[in-house]
């Protein structure tokens, strides 16, 4: 009801609801923005975050998450269109808000790759360096492909029948639609400025790994490495993550 009158009523700037904001030491040097995937919300990175801020290593690691629009406590109503735009307006006003004051690095998973990989893109001076777990990689050429449409429509009937509370209403279809089946994807994760890395299961069906090699080709700013499982944040993921992390953080110092 609040989110309904203060962005539907009242017309107020999108913001995302934030539902974590933690950093041990209480000295950050680092911000790291976690961003979540379709048909999910923040509460998909509870493990992941209990695992990275029990380390020592990252304890001057100040970690964020929120949950997108249409997902957890995070507006949602048909008016909304579920598209980059409303979700990177909400993504920016919302880290505006964190104040910021060490370098910035996002973590998506999944169609939070998409969206961490797009806000970089438009802000290259806020974000230092993109962590993509398990990003769909999708080429202009796939979409043309028959096996490729049908292959995506099993994944979604998949989807619907494994979550159904979180593919019901217009956010799901429009988000899979407006945002993981964009096809301009590809082409702005391959002209990316930032350092970037990759990290995918040498299981996962979702994301088209075939087209990794080809994306490392374009661009020498993302590298990747290749874990053991599919889709989900996995314990091998974090250990990946907690690498990357702990890489930056050093460099930050």
């Amino acid at each position: 009801m609040y989110n309904n009158i203060k962005y539907g009523m009242l017309g107020r700037p999108l913001e995302l609801f934030k539902t974590h904001d933690f950093c041990a030491s209480g000295k950050p040097k680092l911000t790291v923005v976690l961003i979540h995937g379709i048909a999910s919300d923040s509460s998909s990175f509870k493990k992941t975050l209990d695992y990275l801020e029990g380390t020592t290593s990252l304890k001057d690691a100040r970690f964020v998450t929120f949950d997108l629009l249409g997902a957890g406590k995070s507006y949602t109503s048909d008016k909304l269109k579920y598209n980059f735009n409303e979700q990177l307006t909400a993504l920016e006003n919302s880290i505006k808000k964190l104040k910021p004051k060490t370098p910035l690095v996002l973590v998506g998973h999944s169609m939070g790759t998409l969206i961490a990989t797009r806000f970089a893109d438009s802000h290259r001076r806020l974000v230092k360096e993109l962590i993509l777990v398990s990003p769909p990689i999708y080429t202009p050429k796939d979409f043309e492909n028959p096996e490729f449409i049908k292959a995506q429509e099993m994944v979604k009937i998949v989807m619907q029948k494994k979550n159904p509370e979180a593919t019901a209403g217009k956010a799901f279809g429009s988000v899979l639609e407006n945002i993981v089946l964009n096809r301009k994807n590809y082409e702005v994760l391959c002209r990316t400025t930032k350092p970037t890395k990759i990290i995918y299961g040498d299981k996962d069906e979702i994301i088209a790994a075939f087209n990794v090699p080809k994306v490392l080709k374009t661009n020498p700013k993302i590298t990747a490495v290749k874990t053991v499982g599919g889709h989900s944040m996995s314990h091998d993921k974090y250990v990946k993550v907690l690498a990357e992390l702990e890489r930056i953080l050093n460099e930050a110092v």
